[in-house]
């Protein structure tokens, strides 16, 4: 196969050539400090505002309510960090799940260290939250909740109007971690009772190294990167100006694409799975069946190791992932599939393969051809399965 087929946009997505161009400009002609008070930089202030009522309209919020950040990461540190240090007074107690991302979850643990408490709810199979044990997990000293919106890995979409009603009746804040579903599907922070929300350019098309934090006005989050008084004092250091103006871009053309859009990635991974469904055995689809994000299918297959498919499916030129592009290094079974219950021996044999709408149906087939082909010869490499089939009387 010398085509590349690109199956992990859960990682990164390609940078839309619409974004680029919107970029150029502020590197190569519009390139002064926003912070400087001469008109040369006037194009950069006003992009940034720009951006700003852009965003903020895609959310229902306010522009001021918009801070850039560099990415996902650091939005979700500021988000749980700062406001756990406005708040401490009130109370030290974070109720989390235990699927979120790790910028969730290391940031809980660094806190941990330094006398929080951090309840760490329970999924059920499928990856949802169980929200009778959330509503257990609340105290009084209970100050934030943040549980993410769609989970990166098994593409599962949370609860999270009610779990936003939930800590908006017991006056607690409320945090979700956005970035794969923004841009990806309609958000309001005021219908979801949402304080703060994290997002991430290069999930929708845009570029790398720029992201926002949604703060809800009226939330005494404390500045997180001390300097100068850029993001109105909260967030020190000069903006990334084309990050901003590309990212501005990227939500026009998301919001503006995303029904087509997800009805196409939808047809792509219902035809994808149904088809390895159907035709790999002992083959368990991970996260919720139809509350799922529209491009995201993950696999468990058994009596296979996920890193020896992988790749063997990048020597065929089709790019896909374990699970977090944050964790391809571990070694070990991913956090998600072990909180849905998974045993490490299955988790062990996972593929996360996240299309876009760029995808076409040709691919697809391909993919399962060679997945299939694959799973197959990896397995008859397996004593484990030997073994298996042997009991089940088929050697």
């Amino acid at each position: 196969m010398n085509q590349t087929i690109y199956l992990d946009n859960a990682a990164t997505t390609r940078t839309n050539p619409e974004v680029v161009k919107a970029m150029v400009p502020y590197f190569t002609e519009h390139y002064g400090n926003p912070s400087s008070v001469y008109e040369f930089s006037t194009p950069c202030r006003q992009v940034i505002a720009g951006a700003r009522e852009v965003i903020a309209k895609s959310l229902g919020a306010k522009p001021n309510e918009i801070y850039f950040t560099a990415g996902g990461t650091e939005s979700d540190n500021w988000a749980i960090k700062a406001t756990a240090e406005a708040y401490m007074a009130k109370g030290k107690h974070i109720i989390t799940s235990r699927i979120e991302h790790h910028a969730v979850l290391h940031t809980c643990q660094y806190l941990e260290k330094r006398g929080f408490e951090v309840t760490y709810v329970d999924v059920d199979e499928n990856g949802v939250l169980k929200v009778d044990e959330l509503k257990k997990a609340i105290r009084p000293d209970t100050v934030l909740i943040s549980v993410m919106f769609a989970n990166n890995e098994i593409g599962t979409i949370e609860p999270i109007k009610e779990i936003g009603q939930i800590a908006k009746d017991n006056d607690i804040l409320f945090h979700t971690d956005a970035v794969q579903a923004f841009g990806h599907l309609p958000i309001d922070v005021d219908e979801y009772h949402i304080d703060m929300l994290s997002s991430s350019a290069h999930k929708l098309n845009g570029p790398k190294g720029i992201g926002f934090l949604y703060i809800r006005t009226g939330i005494k989050t404390r500045s997180f990167i001390h300097g100068g008084a850029q993001e109105r004092k909260r967030r020190g250091g000069t903006e990334n100006v084309p990050g901003i103006a590309g990212y501005k871009k990227a939500v026009e053309l998301a919001m503006a694409s995303m029904e087509e859009r997800e009805k196409k990635e939808r047809r792509l991974r219902d035809h994808l799975i149904a088809r390895v469904m159907a035709e790999v055995p002992y083959t368990r689809l991970n996260g919720h069946r139809m509350r799922r994000l529209s491009n995201n299918a993950n696999f468990a297959f058994q009596f296979i190791e996920g890193e020896s498919l992988l790749i063997m499916l990048d020597g065929s030129g089709i790019c896909a992932s374990s699970g977090s592009a944050c964790t391809s290094g571990s070694l070990d079974p991913s956090h998600v599939l072990l909180a849905i219950g998974l045993p490490h021996e299955i988790a062990h044999g996972s593929l996360r393969l996240t299309v876009s709408a760029e995808n076409t149906m040709e691919e697809m087939d391909l993919v399962v051809d060679r997945i299939k082909e694959i799973v197959g010869k990896l397995r008859d490499m397996s004593p484990l399965y030997e073994d298996f089939m042997r009991k089940q009387g088929s050697f």
